[in-house]
């Protein structure tokens, strides 16, 4: 669990390091202005964090939800994590590859204002003066492929966790369980959901702007929340964060 704990770490970094301070700047200096190149670079970017995130989140829910300790070190050994975790980059980084390279062979001759605070797929493809049948189809399948499978394995993990705690006996500890698992799946569920509606969804002008929330919700929200319930909820990782600002304190 550290060990996907630590990638998800270096990818929500990475992730809100590609987004944040683009937007930041604009609406500091007001300059919006951005090249196509830099533009399909941040979607490739985007697209290959949140292609990870989604791999990891569902190895990390099937990691919590081994819920015979006798089994774990045979289902889950240091080489099958690390294997596990090289596979999420690898996948996402093929994914996203394919996307990046038909966007990157299309025209860009008509109106340059993207209707977003990022370079998505949608805002991006409506500016191209060529057809975009093709790419659609491909992120349409890509997305289905990737997503779909991935939410319902995480589903289906909480669900075998939640029939393991219901099976404690102790009420404090089937609450405690509860709280912590309970702050798991509505992070997932959002994350996951908003990118099934913003990727899956067909691009209407009712969506078209609530897209720009959903956008706000795998970005910032999820980010932001995750290192409060993988990791500062987590008594090992509470003491540890607290000899690091004690010896700050002494120096």
């Amino acid at each position: 669990m550290y060990l996907f704990l630590g990638n998800l770490s270096c990818l929500e970094t990475s992730f809100t390091s590609t987004i944040l301070p683009r937007v930041l700047a604009s609406l500091l200096t007001g300059d919006r202005n951005i090249s196509v190149t830099g533009c399909i670079t941040q979607f490739h970017f985007l697209g290959l964090f949140l292609g990870v995130e989604c791999y990891l989140l569902a190895l990390m829910s099937y990691d919590l939800a081994i819920c015979k300790p006798l089994h774990y070190t045979g289902l889950m050994n240091s080489k099958i994590c690390l294997q596990l975790a090289a596979v999420s980059w690898m996948s996402g980084f093929m994914i996203i590859t394919i996307v990046t390279c038909l966007m990157s062979q299309l025209h860009f001759c008509g109106p340059n204002e993207i209707n977003h605070f990022l370079c998505d797929f949608t805002p991006v493809i409506k500016l191209s003066c060529t057809d975009t049948s093709l790419i659609t189809l491909v992120t349409f399948i890509l997305s289905s492929i990737y997503t779909l499978p991935l939410f319902l394995l995480t589903l289906a993990s909480y669900i075998c966790i939640i029939s393991t705690i219901l099976r404690i006996p102790s009420t404090t500890g089937r609450r405690k369980a509860f709280s912590t698992c309970s702050s798991h799946l509505i992070v997932v569920t959002i994350y996951y959901g908003t990118l099934i509606i913003v990727y899956m969804f067909p691009d209407t002008d009712t969506l078209r702007d609530l897209n720009k929330v959903f956008s706000l919700f795998y970005t910032v929200l999820t980010p932001l929340v995750n290192p409060l319930i993988y990791s500062l909820r987590n008594k090992e990782v509470k003491v540890a964060l607290r000899k690091v600002i004690s010896n700050v304190w002494s120096l």
